[in-house]
């Protein structure tokens, strides 16, 4: 619904809130001196529109120049409502020269927009380039722009070509009182300019492009002219200055002529040919003046004259007649006739009672004007001057200047209380407070460029360092303080307001022909006149026109039109009735969230206790004019209503089939900083006037109530149908219009670049915003309010793309018709119980957690649209702010809309992989999303449990959740609950995974203990797999999952398990860590091995030999190919061994052989890994481990030879060896364990050694003597002398053996001792040294004699002569022993 327009118009003032305008000074000094008896001039302003300023396909479209002069200077800035100008402030200065009323002209040509400016001596021109000149591209897309000021610096302004001085005349004196200014169609600038002595002088330059000197012509009536007319140069009334001294000029050019107007003081309009310099047409003005007697008499100073023309109405002129208390506007008409002649057609006269005059403007239709009243106020009004009322002027509503006293309540600061007001959005410029504060700090020092924050720090610390400098009491009360603190503040304030006051002071009016618009122009801004609502026009009309309207655009009904404007009458009484202090109240009220309705009866029960000027009496009468007043109240609450059926922008954005340059321009229509600032004050002013309608009404309705029947004429029903539907429409309304007025005034704050990373971030996991618009387009001094973010960011594409999907966009961009189209719909987007939900979406985009904190909680009691949104954006801001619960108890809450609210339903509508079952499932992954992205992994497991239960019917998003819950348990290091949610888990496959993860992660945080005591019921061999894949295909040393494992198997009793584990886990050592670590860890495995085996009942203590190098295959795995693509074969089933624990006993004997060698002997750990038994023999022995060696052969039953005849080398070498030799064998002697014999004397290396082989001889004997036969076969083969003992101890086993030794090395003498011994024995001499247990004799077995060996012997002895005696010896001792054997045998047979 459009909302109803007034005739009537509200200031809304768009002052740029920097702290100083940046205008960039040009001097221009022609070197004049300053005339005698100067003529102080009034400060002016003017405003040129470009003339395609209306259209939207223009570079200066809703662009314009606006101008104010000040004695020698002329301050020029260009303004743009769509993009920012940069460099857009210039300030000319003419030295000794003061600017002329009138002085400023701006024209614009193809290729150049020309300033001309006329001072009281010299006139100037200044060239600059067109706009449509500066870009070359037609298509404007930044938002910023150069402004045409941008390279005035580089003009050289003082030139003949841009600046003239203006030749004086003979004799005369005194300077030009007014002037005008207009370009030919050649391009030469021409300026009239008032003559003192009377008549006109216009000087022209030359076009700027050609060369040319000034001319100078003089436009003066002759003498005869004069007789003729009746007129003689006389004095009037014995003034000085002469009759036809023109008091204001104007100039318009017509068929290749240009004509001067000329009003002069002497109440007559001449109108002169500049082409034949002569004057066409000459009126007297008090001829329209009704009771003109005594007017003639006086001087027009005050005199003004303005034109204004169109195709439709030809050339008009207005002139304003200044005549106290009578002042008379009279709007003419240029008629041609024939021959060049013209006449004046009269058409309307206008008046007003207006003290002063500052400006008017005359369109084709309307009258302008701006005053200002005896109390200084400013005075604006409008008047269509062929159409009106009985000559009544429509109303302008000004912006009345800030408040005089600042209200503090009691539980107020005051210096937050006035530090509010001063830098409200609303209130003063920064300027007012810069200059102030200079003031108030005796301007010690200038203020530079500061922005807003630091300009409130410095006001503050001006007002309490003054403060504490007045102070000498050192205590006083807090009361005390309060007072000072007021004083203080408010002396400060009233020296702003001061200021304020003097930059509100209006110098012009501007009216654009091509677009409507209306701006103010003031000393220290630009104001814009915007179109009223009809509803705030009735509210803040004068009484006058209220009492004499008739009609409101708010119903068609002329009877509730009529009982409309008596109950805002009402109304006005009630506002006129509710003090300060109550308005307060309920100000506070609002804002603490009571009851509107309860505040408002508190109000009515304060008016009622102190109405002294009997205003309840007079509010009586004036109801019961009211016929129906049900009706009127309906239709005011529903013209105040901004809620719509659809959202606005639902059509969504501009339209595609619009060209590129349509879609740019678009992009930017009202989209500069000061069009920002307009559109959102004016909102603000609609819901601070708004809030007090709805406030009056509520406290009426309230009355309403109390006079029950006696003001009613329906009764009952209709005091029934007030009390349950138009007081909370009344109430819902009013808490819908404070909160626009908060939003409208509360400050954005400035956001730091990390928070504006997180919080893109947290947009992109809810795939809400790419990239929201971060940059604010404004000066950075500026602050902005959250309403002109939003519109910046966000509403003002949806706005202007809703106008334009129903106009034409080649209809002109119409100033009244589009703002108040903008406004409204920017009120509707605010609007709390629209289904949109675009701005609270713009608050957090842009960070704006406190102010959306805020927002939330004043619509929380009464709006109940988007309540689901509200809690979700009320969770951002908690989650923002680190308040994580909260935020999860906001989630929550907002999870029961989910399919009701467009906001949510677009958060999870956006949902693209694994989509949901439900709407509030997609909601609840999107929150789980986001928390994680926060890092919050409690909340997640909090809020997955909760989603659990919604999706009751959907195993996959079960699965997912009790995946995730998993997850977060597992990282939190909660292994129990991990394990929990792991079984839980519907899907197999996730749970494997699952599975997978809490193995691997309690493996590498060492948390084994938990990771084996899990039941895993149902998914044993699943584990077992997964620890075994790892186990196999990660780094033994780096990774314990062996250990794992049997220590899994270990705990369940499953012992055959453990020991395979742990066979296997040595296995692998041995093959791939050849080091002496990987060695002892084979050792412990084998060890472990044993022990499970052993535990078992020894039918079943065996174990299955794990393949070496064989490929595990994986349960769930995906099967294998082969290069071409083809499944691989079936593996060739292997043949199967089984070992046992005698087996495994021989493994880790060996295992422990290797770690022993290793440990003596590092080096050797690389190859000792691998070494068979046999090798490893050798091995041993060759770094003197004999134990271990023997240990060895004994397990693989090997033959010890090898282990005697090394322990023998050694003895050889250490027998012969030096003393190094000696050290060395210490080393590995003391590894072999020797039979502890106590020795009285110290004994040497060889002497140990040597007890060793003895001490392995007896304890490992061998079938006749084997060892000992290869010890002595060592000894002799390296020619070392047999030991003692070692000979003893071989007599004793294997005599011949040793006779048979002794010939192999030839050793005769030993050899023949050996036999005369051993025959000895056998007769019983010594023979228990032979191992003989009984000599020989009848009785005793049979004994022998090794008669080869002996036959060799004595074979070698006969053939050598040295060897005779022995020879003899032992031929002897045979003859001796034959003989008894002969008796022996005889006495044998003799028994038989």
């Amino acid at each position: 619904m459009a909302a109803a327009l007034e005739r009537s118009f509200i200031e809304i003032c768009g002052f740029e809130r920097e702290t100083l305008h940046r205008f960039r000074e040009v001097t221009v000094n022609l070197g004049l001196n300053a005339l005698p008896g100067g003529v102080k001039f009034p400060d002016s302003a003017g405003a040129f529109h470009y003339e395609e300023s209306g259209k939207l396909l223009s570079v200066t479209s809703n662009r314009f120049i606006h101008w104010s002069t000040s004695g020698d200077t002329v301050q020029l800035v260009e303004q743009s409502l769509d993009t920012n100008l940069l460099n857009n402030a210039v300030k000319l200065k003419f030295p000794h020269c003061t600017v002329l009323p009138g002085g400023v002209v701006i024209q614009e040509t193809l290729n150049n927009v020309i300033i001309l400016v006329s001072t009281n001596q010299s006139v100037h021109r200044l060239v600059l380039p067109h706009p449509t000149r500066m870009y070359r591209s037609e298509l404007v897309t930044e938002l910023h722009m150069q402004s045409i000021f941008t390279d005035v610096g580089k003009l050289s302004l003082q030139d003949p070509s841009h600046s003239a001085v203006i030749p004086s005349s003979v004799g005369q004196t005194g300077s030009p009182s007014t002037s005008a200014a207009w370009l030919s169609q050649s391009g030469e600038a021409h300026y009239s300019l008032a003559s003192p002595a009377g008549g006109i002088m216009v000087v022209t330059l030359p076009p700027h492009d050609t060369q040319g000197s000034v001319s100078v012509v003089e436009l003066k009536r002759s003498s005869m002219m004069q007789r003729l007319s009746g007129w003689m140069p006389t004095a009037i009334r014995g003034e000085q200055s002469p009759a036809d001294l023109v008091v204001s000029l104007a100039v318009r050019e017509l068929e290749e002529d240009s004509f001067i107007f000329a009003l002069c003081q002497d109440h007559k309009l001449r109108m002169w040919s500049f082409r034949e310099q002569a004057c066409l047409l000459e009126a007297d003005m008090l001829e329209y003046m009704p009771a003109c007697k005594g007017v003639k008499r006086l001087a027009g100073q005050g005199h003004r004259l303005r034109l204004a023309f169109s195709s439709t109405t030809g050339l008009c002129l207005a002139v304003y007649m200044a005549v106290p208390q009578r002042g008379q506007f009279t709007v003419l008409q240029l008629v041609a006739t024939d021959n060049n002649r013209y006449s004046l057609d009269h058409i309307s006269s206008l008046f007003t009672t207006q003290e002063t005059l500052v400006d008017f403007t005359l369109t084709s239709t309307d009258i302008w004007g701006v005053w200002v009243d005896d109390s200084n106020a400013t005075v604006v009004k409008y008047i269509n001057f062929e159409h009106n009322t009985a000559g009544q002027w429509n109303q302008v509503f000004v912006q009345p200047l800030p408040e005089e006293e600042v209200h503090i309540g009691v539980d107020q600061d005051p210096r937050e209380t006035y530090l509010e007001v001063l830098f409200s959005p609303l209130r003063f410029t920064a300027s007012a407070i810069v200059k102030a504060l200079q003031i108030y700090r005796r301007g010690s020092e200038r203020i530079s460029d500061v922005s807003w924050d630091t300009l409130k720090k410095e006001v503050t610390v001006a007002v309490e360092s003054e403060l504490q400098s007045s102070v000498t009491e050192f205590e006083f009360s807090q009361e005390e303080y309060r007072q000072l603190q007021v004083e203080f503040w408010s002396k400060f304030y009233a020296c702003c307001l001061q200021y304020q006051e003097a930059l509100s002071m209006p110098l012009g009016l501007t009216v654009s022909q091509h677009t409507d618009m209306v701006c103010l122009l003031k000393k220290g801004f630009v104001s814009f006149l915007l179109p009223c609502f009809a509803v705030d026009h009735l509210y803040l009309s004068y009484d006058e026109y209220l009492f004499s309207e008739e009609e409101t655009p708010i119903t068609e009904d002329p009877e509730v039109g009529r009982d409309v404007l008596q109950l805002v009458q009402c109304l006005r009484l009630v506002s006129d009735a509710v003090s300060g202090e109550m308005a307060y109240e309920m100000e506070k009220a609002l804002e603490h969230l009571q009851s509107p309705e309860r505040a408002a009866e508190l109000v009515l029960e304060n008016m009622l206790s102190n109405d002294n000027d009997n205003v309840i009496e007079d509010i009586q009468n004036k109801l019961q004019d009211i016929r129906n007043p049900m009706a009127a109240m309906m239709a005011l609450l529903r013209e105040m209503d901004l809620e719509m059926d659809s959202e606005v922008g639902a059509e969504g954005p501009i339209t595609p089939g619009q060209s590129l340059n349509m879609r740019i321009s678009l992009s930017q229509l009202y989209g500069s900083s000061s069009a920002v600032s307009v559109v959102c004050q004016a909102v603000c002013h609609m819901a601070m006037t708004r809030a007090l309608f709805c406030r009056d009404l509520l406290i009426l309705q309230k009355l309403y109530l109390r006079f029950g029947d006696n003001v009613f004429l329906g009764g009952g029903a209709q005091l029934l149908q007030l009390q349950q539907d138009l007081i909370p429409r009344s109430s819902h309304l009013l808490s819908s219009y404070y909160l626009l007025k908060h939003i409208s005034q509360s400050l954005a704050s400035s956001v730091p670049v990390d928070i504006i990373d997180a919080n893109l971030q947290h947009l992109t996991v809810l795939e809400l915003s790419d990239t929201p618009a971060l940059s604010t387009n404004r000066p950075a001094l500026s602050p902005q309010t959250v309403v002109e973010l939003f519109y910046q960011t966000a509403a003002r594409k949806i706005i202007i793309s809703q106008i334009y999907s129903q106009q034409q966009s080649n209809s002109l961009l119409h100033w009244s018709h589009m703002i108040s189209n903008v406004v409204n719909l920017l009120a509707q987007l605010l609007w709390p119980s629209n289904p949109g939900f675009q701005f609270p979406e713009c608050l957090m985009a842009n960070c704006q957690y406190t102010q959306l904190q805020e927002y939330v909680r004043l619509i929380g009691p009464w709006c109940q649209v988007n309540i689901g949104s509200c809690r979700f954006m009320l969770g951002q801001c908690y989650l923002a702010n680190g308040e994580g619960q909260k935020a999860l108890q906001c989630f929550q809450e907002a999870a029961t809309e989910v399919e009701k609210e467009e906001f949510l339903m677009r958060l999870t509508g956006s949902e693209e992989e694994e989509a949901a079952s439900t709407p509030r499932l997609q909601y609840y992954n999107k929150v789980l999303r986001l928390l994680e992205d926060v890092g919050l992994p409690e909340l997640v497991i909090q809020l997955a449990s909760l989603a659990i239960t919604e999706a009751a019917n959907d195993v996959n998003s079960q699965a997912a959740l009790w995946t995730r819950i998993f997850k977060h348990h597992l990282d939190l290091g909660h292994n129990s609950e991990a394990y929990e949610a792991l079984t839980q888990n519907p899907d197999s496959s996730m749970q494997l995974d699952c599975l997978r993860q809490l193995v691997v992660v309690l493996c590498e945080r060492s948390q084994l203990q938990d990771l084996v005591q899990f039941s895993y019921v149902n998914l044993h061999d699943e584990v077992v797999s997964i620890i075994e894949s790892r186990a196999r295909g990660l780094d033994l040393l780096a990774h314990n999952y062996y250990e794992l494992l049997y220590a899994f198997h270990i705990n369940r009793h499953n012992y055959r398990k453990a020991g395979t584990v742990m066979f296997e886990f040595g296995m692998r050592l041995g093959r791939e860590v050849r080091t002496r670590l990987g060695l002892q860890k084979q050792v412990n495995c084998y060890l472990a091995a044993l022990n499970c085996l052993r535990l078992i009942r020894p039918e079943y203590a065996w174990i299955v030999q794990p393949a070496s190098g064989a490929v595990y295959e994986r349960p769930g795995a995906s099967p294998k190919r082969n290069s071409d693509g083809e499944f691989s074969s079936e593996p060739v089933k292997r043949q199967v061994d089984i070992l046992e624990l005698k087996d495994l006993e021989k493994e880790y004997i060996l295992s422990r052989s290797r770690l022993t060698l290793a440990q003596h002997h590092p080096p050797s750990a690389a190859i000792a890994g691998s070494a068979s038994a046999v090798e490893m023999v050798a091995l041993l022995v060759q770094t003197g481990l004999f134990d271990s060696a023997l240990s060895v052969c004994q397990t693989f039953k090997l033959n010890l030879t090898s282990v005697f005849e090394g322990l023998t080398f050694k003895c050889i070498k250490l027998q012969f060896g030096g003393e190094e030799t000696q050290n060395e064998a210490w080393s590995w002697l003391a590894a072999n364990q020797l039979s502890s014999v106590v020795n009285t004397k110290e004994s040497s290396a060889t002497d140990e050694a040597w007890r060793l082989l003895a001490s392995y001889l007896d304890r490992y004997p061998s079938a006749n003597g084997q060892h000992h036969r290869c010890v002595i076969n060592k000894l002799l083969s390296h020619g070392v002398p047999l030991p003692d003992w070692l000979i003893k101890s071989y007599k004793a086993v294997d005599a011949a053996s040793l006779l048979r030794l002794y010939l192999n090395f030839d050793l005769l003498d030993a050899a023949a001792e050996l036999v005369l011994e051993y025959v000895d024995a056998l007769l019983g001499k010594g023979h228990q040294y032979y191992g003989i247990e009984r000599p020989l004799s009848a009785t005793a077995s049979s004994v022998w004699l090794p008669y080869t060996s002996i036959d060799q012997l004595l074979q070698t002895l006969s053939e050598t002569q040295t060897n005779s005696s022995i020879y003899n010896k032992v031929r002897d001792k045979l003859e001796d022993y034959y003989k008894l054997v002969e008796q022996t045998t005889k006495r044998r047979l003799v028994t038989r």
